[in-house]
């Protein structure tokens, strides 16, 4: 299954969602509506913590990614609109930037929680 996860920065969330999701064997990218420069040094060593590689991650434009080949494309919160893509699912989780190292565990495990979960409803 290919998966397309949409956040405002692609820096944070949609980052740590695109490296999970590839580790647990979907095919996924990620993109932004105003993508950031970088990825987040934080959301770079939370997924480090998980022995997560992350380094193929770097932010993207939503104008860049071709969503006709997504099988799900899934929005991580944020209200974020992309009149473009057809959002899927809106996971609705906070903005992880510029909060403490706590913040993005907890956001990188629900994101895990989230993903094991898809993955539970797809082999159904």
């Amino acid at each position: 299954m290919k998966l397309l996860f949409v956040c405002v920065g692609n820096s944070c969330r949609s980052q740590m969602a695109e490296a999970i999701a590839n580790e647990s064997g979907y095919y996924a990218e990620s993109a932004g509506t105003r993508p950031n420069n970088m990825v987040s040094n934080n959301a770079r060593l939370a997924l480090d913590e998980l022995g997560i590689n992350t380094s193929n991650l770097y932010p993207k434009s939503v104008d860049q990614i071709d969503s006709d080949g997504f099988d799900m494309i899934i929005s991580m919160g944020c209200g974020v609109e992309c009149p473009a893509l057809p959002i899927d699912l809106d996971w609705g989780l906070d903005d992880p930037e510029g909060k403490d190292m706590n913040f993005f565990r907890e956001t990188r495990d629900k994101i895990v929680n989230l993903i094991s979960e898809l993955s539970k409803q797809t082999d159904a």
